[in-house]
Order: structure tokens, then C-alpha cells, then sequence
């Protein structure tokens, strides 16, 4: 009673004053702030509050209710900045068009490591438990195959969430609230390959496919990730898409950078070094929150790595698609396809099955038992390591004053048709390769060229520190 005094109300003292109720007046307010200090937490519970007021008026689907725990029990993440700008716009979209019934689209765009996956795994976990009904796709076997792992782990259902883009050509109109595109520079053009039934072969873009899907289609993407011929995801070519359609577009850059340390400063330098943006390659001023080297030998990369794995830190080696790529033998050893010198070591599993000690393909980024094997860019691409070793190949080389990208030492199948791969696009998608490979560490990244004019051009630069 704040407004009362003892010599006012003394009669209620009384009254039993136990568990079930106690009587403070103003004379007596701090003795009433410690009993609150007592029985409530410390912390700000509006956003509970938030979320009971969104909260769906009707029991949720199991499905969602299941995905909901399993999302819940493994959400880490907190959201920051711009992260938290587009998490908001989503969330606003899905009221606002289960409210006016329409649609509207919402791309996210933002380098390595600027929350993208962190958002869209943000969104799926919040929007299962207020009752909507939302998906998760990616167009990468690796990153889908992990999410259902880690994510979905001992539970079908959680890892029925996690689709591929090209899953939605029979899907039906709207049938889901919130579709989240993640990683949707690889989208491709259409979604038929060579085991689609006759009766999907139509033709339909796969961007026009995924925005049917949903009422509130979500494409999270970085532009300078397009590592393939035939991926076509860029801000342009979705807006386009969906304007054909007459539908809003809502846009938001992650400006800032959260894998690489938080070092801004890291992939500034890296997309100057390949050319990525304007200015050229400059030396490497140092940060503290992220460590450049450039090492001598591929065996001396790989002690350093083993050493941080010691450390307890996460560390992987990569390399540019510029060595064969060889089945495991019939006693299920590995092939030492990736020589340098009197060096050599396994690129990781092509396949779905673990070959003796090594992961599957799609786990070798995060299962321990990857560290041995050489990673490649379709491995690598949507994950992330604590130290991270990339060799990079014959296939970009420095001369004199710029990089030369060599076609004839790449060795990726999907390069070596020159009239659907033109030499441009080549020089392109190769610097993207080496970009996607550069960034996938947090803490460090060594470098290692295996030619001797682009390595001293690395050491040159990063000796500057």
C-alpha cells in the first residue's frame, strides 16, 4: 500500500503474514524492494510478454511444437545490429500479410560471416513457436545435411525442416507462412536435373518456385559467393522476380562483420587481394582480434593447424579444386590426391558414407574427424572454423601486377566446358572460390601459394604487419 502509513492501516498487521501474503506500506519501501528482489528475476521479462501477445490462438501442429524444443534447446545466438533489423522486418511481413493477405518478399544480403545463417535460424526457431508455419532451404548438400544433424538431432520430423531448393516444384501455392532461403546465391536456374519426373520438367525458375512457396519468401545471400555456372542468386535477379509479380520487396544489408574476428579490416583486404573490389591488393596492417600468416610448406601449415586442434580450437585446411579427385581405394584408404612437393593428403569424401575414420562430404567441415582430409569450396562454403588453411592453386596466379586465372590447372568438372563457362566467367567465379575459402575462419587464416610469384606477393603483403 504505498500511499498508506502504519499509523493509517495498523490495524491490518494483524492480520497472518506468511508465503501466501505480506503487507508493506510506504513507510517500509525498501523492505518491499528486497522482498521483490526475492521472488522475481533479475533480468527483463518483456519479451516473454512479446511473445505470448504473438503467440498463435490455436493449439500449433506437433511438428511445429517438436521443431519448436529442438530449435529452442540449441538457440545460442543473439542477434545484433542489423541482424536484429532484419529478424524484425520478417517477423513484422508474417503479421502483416496473414493480416491483409498478400505477400511480399524480404532479401537479406551480407558477407562471410554477418549473421545470415544465425538470422535464419533465429527466425525458424521463433516462428515455430509463435505457430507458423516456416521452412529452412539451402541449395548446399553439406550445410542441409549438417543442419539435420546438429539442429534436427534424434528427431525426423525437426529434420523434415530442412530442405534443398529444389523441393518446392510440386509445393503448394503459399502452403507454408515463411520460406528462408539461406545461402540463395546458389540458387540455380531451374530446379529439374537429370532424375526429375517429366511431369516438373516445366521449365519454372527455381526463384519463382521458391516465392510461391511461401507467403513471406526470406533469401539470405552474398553475391560474391556465386562459385558456379548456372547459380543466379544476387539482390538483382530476386527483386526482378518478384516485381514481375507485383510484389513488395524489403532489402537490408548487413553492413557489418561478425566471422573473422569481427575484423571488417580481414575481408576488406581479402576482396582487395583478388580484385573483388577496387584499389588492388594491399598489405596487411595487423588486427588483434584476427591473425594473417603465410607459411612455407603445406606440412608446416598443417603442423600449425594440429597444433591449434591441441588447443582445443577448430581448425581446417582447404585448398582450390586444382588436384584429381580420386575414389577411396577397395580397403577404404583414401587416395593422396593433393600433392605439393613430397606432401600429400586426401581431398574429403565425395560421397554420403563414411570411408573408415573420415566423415561423410557434408560433415567434414564439423565432424573432427575431417582434420586429415583437404576441403574444398563446396564443403567449406556456409561454415565456419576458429583457424582456417587455404592452399591456393595454379588455377589464380600473380604476374608482375595482376592475378592471371590458369583454366588449365583447374580441375572442377563444372569449369571445363569453355562454351557455357566463358573465360570471363571463369576468371570470376574462381576469384568467388578463393573468397568463399578465405573467409571461413575466426580467429586466423594461413596462407600457402603453390606458385612461387604469388606466394612471394603473400608474404610480401603480410609480412607489412
Amino acid at each position: 500500500m504505498h500511499n498508506a502509513t502504519f499509523t493509517t492501516v495498523g490495524g491490518l498487521l494483524n492480520y497472518p503474514q506468511d508465503e501466501l501474503g505480506r503487507l508493506f506500506t510506504g513507510q517500509n519501501r525498501g523492505e518491499w524492494l528486497e522482498f521483490l528482489r526475492s521472488r522475481l528475476a533479475p533480468t527483463d521479462g518483456s519479451v516473454y510478454a512479446d511473445r505470448l501477445l504473438h503467440s498463435a490462438v490455436a493449439p500449433s501442429k506437433q511438428l511445429m511444437a517438436v521443431a519448436a524444443e529442438e530449435v529452442r534447446r540449441r538457440e545460442q545466438f543473439v542477434l545484433l545490429d542489423e541482424q536484429r533489423v532484419a529478424f524484425d522486418m520478417v517477423m513484422h511481413e508474417v503479421e502483416k500479410v496473414r493480416a491483409g493477405d498478400h505477400k511480399s518478399v524480404v532479401i537479406v544480403s551480407g558477407g562471410p560471416g554477418s549473421g545470415k545463417s544465425v538470422i535464419a535460424l533465429t527466425l525458424l526457431g521463433e516462428l515455430n513457436r509463435r505457430g507458423r508455419s516456416a521452412i529452412h532451404a539451402t541449395g548446399s548438400r553439406s550445410f542441409t545435411q549438417t543442419l539435420r544433424k546438429v539442429a534436427g538431432s534424434g528427431s525426423r520430423q525437426v529434420q523434415s525442416l530442412f530442405k534443398y531448393f529444389n523441393s518446392f516444384m510440386d509445393a503448394d501455392k503459399n502452403g507454408f507462412d515463411v520460406l528462408i532461403a539461406d545461402e540463395a546465391h546458389r540458387l540455380r536456374e531451374t530446379s529439374a536435373n537429370r532424375w526429375t519426373k517429366a511431369e516438373h520438367r516445366t521449365g519454372k525458375a527455381q526463384v519463382d518456385e521458391l516465392i510461391d512457396a511461401a507467403r513471406v519468401p526470406v533469401f539470405l545471400l552474398d553475391q560474391n559467393q556465386v562459385v558456379r555456372p548456372g547459380e543466379l542468386g544476387t539482390v538483382e535477379d530476386i527483386e526482378k522476380a518478384a516485381r514481375e509479380r507485383g510484389l513488395e520487396v524489403h532489402h537490408v544489408d548487413l553492413s557489418a562483420q561478425y566471422r573473422c574476428g569481427g575484423s571488417e579490416a580481414y575481408i576488406d583486404w581479402v576482396e582487395r587481394l583478388l580484385g573483388l573490389k577496387p584499389g588492388g591488393p594491399v598489405p596487411w596492417d595487423g588486427d588483434p582480434n584476427f591473425e594473417v600468416r603465410v607459411v612455407e610448406s603445406p606440412s608446416a601449415m598443417e603442423a600449425t593447424l594440429a597444433a591449434k586442434l591441441d588447443e582445443h580450437y577448430g581448425a581446417r585446411m582447404a585448398a582450390g579444386y586444382c588436384w584429381p579427385w580420386s575414389d577411396p581405394r577397395k580397403d577404404g584408404t583414401l587416395v593422396p590426391d593433393v600433392r605439393i612437393g613430397d606432401w600429400a593428403r586426401p581431398w574429403n569424401l565425395k560421397g554420403d558414407r563414411s570411408v573408415g575414420e573420415a566423415p561423410p562430404s557434408a560433415l567434414w567441415a564439423s565432424e573432427p574427424a575431417g582434420f586429415g582430409q583437404v576441403g574444398c569450396v563446396y564443403t567449406a562454403q556456409g561454415f565456419e572454423y576458429d583457424w582456417n588453411g587455404v592452399l591456393i592453386g595454379p588455377d589464380l596466379v600473380w604476374r608482375t601486377d595482376r592475378w592471371v586465372t590458369v583454366r588449365s590447372a583447374n580441375r572442377d568438372p563444372d569449369f571445363r566446358n569453355a562454351k557455357r563457362v566463358s573465360d570471363q566467367d571463369f576468371d570470376a567465379l574462381v576469384r568467388n572460390v578463393y573468397k568463399v575459402l578465405l573467409s571461413r575462419g575466426m580467429r586466423g587464416t594461413l596462407l600457402y601459394s603453390t606458385d612461387a610469384e604469388t606466394h612471394a606477393l603473400l608474404q610480401s603483403l603480410v609480412d607489412a604487419a
